[in-house]
């Protein structure tokens, strides 16, 4: 018997050709070997939204060897992703192969096989549960891709004869662009707001004399005759109003009057509360966070993550990086904490292995998280052999699995409270006069046990308090004001943008790393200092869209399709259907502006 297997690079290739034996032909096609044309529409509008796919030009010399490779084989696998693009290139390497004139491959010879990882064990599973390709899913991908298609080839015109010529629009990167602009508005807009904080150094009166560094200790002010001081360091939007919590000491003049008065009073300690608590660790990551936490220990965008991710993929280190789900394979589970007790010992697993679930209103659950194929691989290992960047995306990816099965880690946190007393002599004429009561507070926290903070050591530092006692007096050192002023909300980063991206249901975790590449390729924003920025043709690209195309460029509108998208896979709606209910409208506003 001989076998064909079909995947997308030829990386994936080798990595499978090193668990199956001579009789399996291992070929590649380069990703996608059919797409939408590029100098028309390429959708039949008369004949329910058909797309009219063509080979793509340079892969023609490799369909004529995926055509030769296939005519001597007993069964043809289909291994491409398992997502709904692998299922769409699946679906037309098939129909290509079955479809020659020439060298016609008969259907019944094609099998689907999905595997998560690329392992001897999940590449054997596979091969035994073989299916057939899923045309629920295939009606998603190709959804999706006519969407995309209808809203760029038909409402960019539309902003060549509005704004320039040249410019473009995209159904899910417009609403992407939207979301950075309206940002900027929101910053231009901010006025800066003085407000001021209480710092206060105490010593207890019996280390008063010998003024030992160690037993003073910080304290900030927090309430004026039990009236909380409010601090609102940042911008607030409500409704489209700017709203600014005033601060209680919002000029100099005060804040210089209170450190005045602190001077002179005796303080003792009202309360001194120690608790405990314990901080868990996060699920193994989702292609979102993985995108989010990249971006912000390395400065990865999310097109540089999901390559080098790829990359580990089909090398083999890593499952597969297009996930949204938070759960592992119970092996995989039992591995971690296998390797846990052994080089940490058994306090640093729980009782019972841990369970994570997604709160992703759209998530689609079929894969695992993203974990290490195997947890015995080093980060040094991949270094070796890909390079550094390749080591540290594992490293992300090593640790946070592990952690994700170990102990929580065990705090005790302090807060110490202290109330002035009104000691000063006063005249009679002052004798009316409302004594006022100052509270100030210090907090402090120790690590108990660190358990799944073994791993990142760094995460939590130690802000040990001297020992307190309530009734205790103290003296005060020195005392002082320090001036600040509101800020406006931060500009988006990769990480900031991609978790609003997700929060909202805009696109897919898949896609968040194109929608970036793309508004930042056509010249719409800009990274400065890892900030998006947008400019002035982003502006006025948003704003014409925001005014004229509203439903488009709607936030709702945009995650209500993608609910509708996750219908079609899952063969709850018919995707043509979708599309009439997306094209009329649309194609009556394109008309009209």
């Amino acid at each position: 018997m001989k076998y064909l297997v079909i995947v997308e690079s030829p990386t994936k290739s080798r990595t499978i050709s090193r668990f199956l034996g001579k009789e399996y032909d291992i070929k590649f096609s380069m990703g996608h070997i059919m797409d939408l044309p590029k100098s028309k529409l390429g959708i039949d509008l008369q004949n329910d939204f058909e797309p009219q796919y063509e080979v793509i030009e340079d892969k023609k010399k490799l369909i004529s060897e995926l055509k030769s490779a296939a005519k001597s084989v007993d069964a043809i696998f289909l291994a491409t992703d398992p997502d709904r693009e692998g299922e769409a290139i699946a679906s037309n390497i098939k129909d290509i192969l079955s479809s020659s004139s020439k060298s016609k491959v008969q259907s019944s010879k094609f099998q689907r096989i999905v595997f998560h990882e690329i392992t001897e064990g999940a590449i054997k599973e596979a091969l035994e549960h073989p299916r057939e390709v899923d045309d629920n899913l295939v009606g998603a991908q190709t959804a999706r891709r006519v969407l995309d298609r209808l809203v760029g080839y038909q409402l960019s015109p539309v902003l060549w004869k509005k704004i320039r010529r040249g410019l473009s629009a995209g159904r899910v990167q417009s609403v992407a662009l939207r979301l950075l602009v309206e940002r900027e508005r929101e910053i231009e807009k901010f006025g800066k707001e003085p407000y001021f904080t209480i710092a206060a150094q105490f010593v207890n009166t019996k280390g008063k004399e010998q003024k030992t560094k160690n037993q003073e200790v910080a304290f900030e002010l927090i309430e004026i005759n039990k009236v909380k001081i409010e601090i609102k360091k940042t911008l607030q939007l409500y409704d489209g109003n700017f709203t600014f919590a005033k601060t209680t000491i919002d000029t100099q003049e005060k804040a210089d009057m209170i450190v005045n008065e602190l001077y002179g009073r005796q303080f003792s300690v009202v309360d001194v509360a120690t608790k405990q608590s314990k901080r868990s660790p996060y699920p193994s990551f989702t292609t979102s966070t993985l995108q989010q936490q990249a971006a912000q220990r390395y400065g990865f965008p999310g097109k540089r993550t999901m390559s080098l991710a790829q990359k580990l993929y089909e090398e083999g280190y890593i499952t597969y990086h297009r996930t949204d789900s938070v759960t592992m394979s119970q092996t995989a589970i039992a591995q971690i904490r296998e390797y846990v007790a052994k080089q940490y010992g058994d306090t640093y697993i729980p009782q019972a292995p841990r369970s994570y679930f997604i709160k992703q209103k759209n998530a689609q659950e079929a894969h695992e998280a993203i974990r290490p194929t195997n947890i015995r691989r080093q980060s040094l290992e991949v270094k070796e052999k890909l390079g550094d960047a390749y080591a540290k995306l594992y490293d992300l990816i090593w640790k946070r699995a592990v952690a994700s099965q170990m102990s929580d880690a065990l705090i005790e946190s302090t807060s110490v409270l202290v109330d002035s007393q009104d000691q000063r002599l006063k005249s009679k004429d002052q004798s009316s006069e409302e004594e006022k009561v100052y509270r100030l507070k210090a907090s402090g926290s120790v690590l108990l046990f660190d358990g799944f903070l073994k791993l990142t050591p760094q995460a939590l530092e130690d802000t040990r308090l001297p020992k307190f006692a309530t009734g205790e007096s103290l003296a005060l050192i020195t005392a002082r004001a320090d001036a600040h002023e509101t800020t406006p909300p931060p500009r988006y980063n990769d990480a900031s943008l991609i978790k609003t991206l997700e929060e909202k249901g805009i696109g897919r975790p898949s896609t968040y790393a194109s929608i970036i590449s793309t508004i930042t390729d056509r010249g719409y924003v800009e990274r400065v200092e890892r900030k998006f920025i947008p400019s002035a043709v982003g502006m006025a690209v948003s704003d014409f869209l925001v005014k004229n195309f509203a439903t488009i460029d709607d936030i709702p509108f945009t995650a209500l399709m993608e609910e509708e998208l996750d219908d079609i896979a899952n063969g709850e709606k018919n995707w043509k259907a979708m599309m009439k209910e997306f094209y009329i409208p649309f194609e009556k506003s394109i008309t009209e502006i």
